[in-house]
């Protein structure tokens, strides 16, 4: 699969997921938090498999 998140999404991705499990971890939110290792993955692996029907690229492309 080609990336389709560019690097400010995934940045807030990386940052949304880490917070989620920390607050999971530290008993601040609930089971709910573990969540958070979808916008981590999404953000880890540059893919997001919701904006692939949609045609959504939040990377550069490089005019190849």
């Amino acid at each position: 699969m080609k990336a389709n998140v560019g690097s400010l999404d995934r940045g807030i991705r990386i940052v949304l997921g880490l917070a989620l499990i920390a607050a999971t971890l530290t008993g601040t939110i609930g089971a709910w938090g573990w969540l958070g290792l979808i916008p981590l993955a999404t953000g880890v692996f540059r893919v997001c498999p919701a904006y692939l029907p949609f045609g959504i690229k939040t990377c550069k492309t490089t005019g190849h």
